[in-house]
């Protein structure tokens, strides 16, 4: 904890430095310096409060041991006695908030994603298996309050998915699912399994936060736009016009196909909004991984070709293997009641953090 004191002394004093030049009147009409200084205040407030509390405490242990240490009257020690206790556990807890709060933070936690989910080993099992999955996670965005939006699908003739693409739009989505990256597995007895057996298909997920223009800026050079007619059944809805869109990125081959919306134009818009979060995923995966191979640690990298989580029907089972976590609760969990296995991978990823705090690995805020 001395580092952590040591270091917010110093936060303090950058505190105390932003406050004065934000009432700069210069700055003040320099509204880009003035956002970039209001920003970094903002992602201090809370720790320097922590840190004005915990001072407080401090200062009431030292005054309440004085006490008990100079006055022989039985009254006032037993006051000052109850007040130390007090104001060390209330600092006990603090030190623990203050350690979660300077933790490095990531800069995508706060905002929404766009969540693919494919079909992978398994034939049709396996797109049955995404369709599962989808529904899960429109579950549990439902409970956490936020819009649910498929923005992409590429159905089976069995009602389930080779691939669908979502748009989850809400508090702190990222911060929550970007765990669940990587390959789904399901083990259950399949549908159309007439002799009983147990059958293993894997679905991958993909989570990538939704950048805005100023994350990141595409060059138009870069990428070459196809319009084509909508494939599918009918109906009074079918496109008799090329409104369908697809966007290929030519430095990475990433290729985006848009073809859900009504017009060509809204069809450019989602296919250009996730064409932007492939791409910056792709070079943020590069950082990652070259991060990870240091770090070593499997959550939160979004290595979408390990197993991450097995999904056991005959066993009512679900089991992180990140984490080594098994809950007999898959009814409940697929129902999209995640935060026991969301809860403890923050847990998990907050443990990996300070233990890299500790060892000189990783600076604090």
């Amino acid at each position: 904890m001395d580092k952590i004191l040591e270091q917010l002394e110093t936060l303090v004093e950058r505190y105390a430095e932003l406050q004065e030049l934000m009432s700069d009147p210069e700055i003040i009409n320099d509204t880009k310096r003035y956002m970039a200084y209001s920003k970094e205040e903002a992602d201090m407030r809370d720790i320097v409060n922590a840190f004005n509390r915990y001072k407080e405490l401090q200062k009431s242990i030292s005054d309440s041991d004085e006490i008990m240490r100079e006055t022989d009257d039985p009254e006032m020690q037993a006051m000052a006695k109850d007040e130390l206790n007090s104001s060390k556990d209330a600092a006990e807890k603090l030190e623990h908030e203050i350690t979660l709060l300077m933790l490095p933070k990531d800069p995508n936690d706060d905002k929404n994603i766009i969540m693919e989910i494919r079909g992978a080993a398994g034939g049709d099992e396996a797109s049955l298996f995404a369709a599962d999955l989808l529904s899960m996670y429109s579950k549990y965005a439902e409970k956490q309050g936020w819009t649910f939006d498929i923005v992409d699908e590429n159905s089976t003739e069995v009602g389930g998915y080779k691939d669908v693409a979502v748009m989850i739009t809400g508090s702190r989505v990222y911060s929550k699912l970007k765990y669940e990256n990587g390959a789904h597995r399901v083990q259950r007895i399949p549908s159309t399994e007439s002799a009983g057996r147990v059958h293993t298909s894997t679905a991958t997920v993909a989570v990538m936060p939704e950048y805005d223009e100023v994350d990141i800026d595409l060059d138009p050079k870069d990428i070459r736009t196809d319009v084509y007619r909508s494939s599918g059944a009918g109906g009074q809805h079918i496109n008799k016009t090329s409104s369908a869109v697809r966007m290929t990125h030519l430095p990475t081959g990433i290729v985006v196909a848009m073809q859900d919306q009504r017009s060509q134009q809204q069809n450019r818009e989602k296919a250009m909004q996730i064409l932007k979060s492939r791409v910056y995923d792709y070079y943020e995966s590069e950082n990652q991984s070259e991060y990870d191979e240091k770090r070593k640690s499997a959550v939160g990298t979004g290595d979408r070709s390990e197993r991450i989580r097995t999904y056991n029907y005959p066993q009512n089972r679900v089991t992180d293997h990140r984490i080594g976590l098994s809950l007999n609760k898959l009814d409940r969990i697929m129902n999209g009641e995640l935060d026991e296995i969301i809860d403890a991978l923050i847990v998990n990823d907050q443990t990996q953090k300070l233990e890299q705090i500790q060892s000189g690995e990783t600076k604090l805020f």
